[in-house]
């Protein structure tokens, strides 16, 4: 359906908004592209085939969903906001691959929406989307900790974020949300976007980033939950000591001290380090020896 007028035109959509009577809410941080090169490119970074299904999140007006209905085989996209659904029923009217589902990502039973949506839910899988940037980091680690395994996942998110998802060990942008991504995924930066590129214009530049499934762990943790707080943990006071902060999350009473230096002994870590020099396998080390030491007692 490539003759079919592109949605993502300042004028068409401002034309589509116009005809049904909308305005973008801020409260649902929304924000609609309007350059068709960047839509395009954010295909192109996810590698979107006719053999792939694909999940979009916040479609909004469509112009992201048309770009992947005419590369993909099936789309399922969530729309939170029920005044957009008439007009999505109309912009993707030309596309018979695309599904539009009026429910709240944060709330959705992902695994049997697949199942019931796709004509053939063993498909590759792909998730393509421009997140809400008020929750950029709660639909991510969702996603992530879902058991839906995503043969890639291209997002949009605000610079700032997408930085500190592709952080590297010692720099400033490094934390506990770079841990948690990078737990599952490679993480890489594809391009960042102007915020002129968008109806209305955010505060902020954005950047589109490439998640795909890292390599097998040498070492697992003895319990993910954990694990994860324990990222929490080490960066709650980013200045401080990985020290004072395991002292702070588990306690200053001399027993649990005595188990915490035995675990930093037995990890092979220096009580003085500060978190954002220690890798995801410095950190899975050092949970193992937490549990191990009897600090996660039941």
């Amino acid at each position: 359906m490539t003759d079919v007028p592109d949605i993502a035109t300042p004028m068409r959509t401002q034309a589509i908004m116009n005809s049904f009577g909308i305005n973008t809410k801020k409260s649902l941080g929304q924000n609609f592209l309007t350059d068709i090169n960047i839509l395009k490119n954010i295909v192109a970074a996810g590698d979107v085939k006719d053999t792939d299904n694909v999940i979009e999140i916040g479609p909004g007006i469509g112009a992201l969903t048309e770009q992947l209905a005419r590369s993909a085989k099936e789309v399922l996209a969530f729309e939170i906001d029920d005044r957009l659904i008439p007009v999505l029923d109309h912009t993707m009217a030309p596309y018979d691959n695309v599904t539009i589902v009026n429910q709240d990502i944060l709330k959705v039973d992902l695994e049997s929406e697949i199942k019931t949506h796709f004509s053939n839910p063993d498909a590759p899988l792909k998730l393509v989307a421009n997140l809400p940037y008020y929750i950029t980091t709660p639909i991510l680690m969702q996603v992530l900790q879902s058991d839906v395994k995503f043969d890639n996942i291209v997002v949009m998110m605000q610079k700032e974020v997408a930085s500190r998802l592709s952080a590297e060990v010692g720099t400033k942008d490094y934390g506990s949300l770079t841990l948690a991504v990078q737990y599952r995924m490679n993480a890489t930066l594809a391009f960042t976007v102007s915020r002129t590129a968008f109806v209305p214009n955010p505060n902020v530049d954005s950047a589109i980033i490439s998640l795909t499934p890292r390599e097998p762990l040498a070492v697992l943790p003895h319990n993910e939950q954990q694990l994860f707080n324990l990222f929490k943990v080490g960066f709650t006071m980013r200045r401080k000591t990985l020290w004072n902060n395991l002292i702070t999350a588990f306690g200053k009473d001399d027993d649990m001290k005595e188990k915490l230096t035995a675990a930093l002994e037995d990890a092979a870590i220096e009580p003085r380090i500060r978190a954002e020099k220690l890798s995801l396998e410095d950190f899975i080390t050092l949970h193992n020896a937490l549990v191990k030491s009897g600090v996660y007692s039941k």
